[in-house]
This record gives C-alpha cells, sequence and structure tokens, in this order.
C-alpha cells in the first residue's frame, strides 16, 4: 500500500509545533511581564514581601519525581535498546534525583 499525503497537509503538520511554541513565548513573556508590573506596583507602594522558598521541601519534591521518571526511563530504554546511548536519557534524570536526594538528606 503506497501511503502519499498532501503537500498542504505536510506544511500544515509542520507548522504546528512551531505554532504551540510562539505562542508559548508570547503567553510566557505576558506572564513574565505581568509578574514584574505586580511587583513593581508592590514595591511603590511598600507592600512587597519577598516569597521564602524552602529548599530542603524543594530538593525532596524534586528529586523523588526525577528519581521515579529517571528510573522509569532507564528500565524502558534497557528494556527496548539494551545497553546504548539511548538509556542517558533515563540515567541524566535519575542522576539528577539522586543527587538531590542527597542534597536533601545532608542539608
Amino acid at each position: 500500500m503506497n501511503s502519499f499525503t498532501e503537500p498542504t497537509a505536510q506544511v500544515i503538520v509542520a507548522l504546528i509545533p512551531i505554532v504551540g511554541i510562539v505562542i508559548s513565548g508570547i503567553i510566557i513573556f505576558f506572564y513574565l511581564l505581568w509578574h514584574h508590573r505586580q511587583t513593581m506596583f508592590q514595591l511603590r507602594n511598600n507592600t512587597y514581601t519577598p516569597q521564602n522558598i524552602n529548599m530542603k521541601n524543594f530538593s525532596l519534591i524534586a528529586g523523588l519525581l526525577l528519581s521515579a521518571v529517571g528510573l522509569v526511563l532507564t528500565v524502558l530504554f534497557c528494556m527496548i535498546d539494551g545497553l546504548s546511548y539511548s538509556l542517558l536519557g533515563g540515567l541524566l534524570p535519575l542522576a539528577l534525583g539522586i543527587g538531590l536526594l542527597i542534597y536533601n538528606r545532608l542539608s
């Protein structure tokens, strides 16, 4: 069976990710602009309170999530391709997650 797609369909399929990335960039830009203006307004009115980030809780949550995703990807890529370069796609988040968990334990 010979499958042939129209050139217009190929162009539309190629444009979908580009449009998605551009629209996402625009949304992120306007969010950052809005947040900046809100912070400047609060600074002018002396109502600004900086947010404190609890690094211990952040490193725990991010470490657990990255370790879980990395472990699943490592097992999946190992089953599909064996020992190959695609295994790095799982080992990198696994190593980052383990590093964050070690940081959480030591701090």
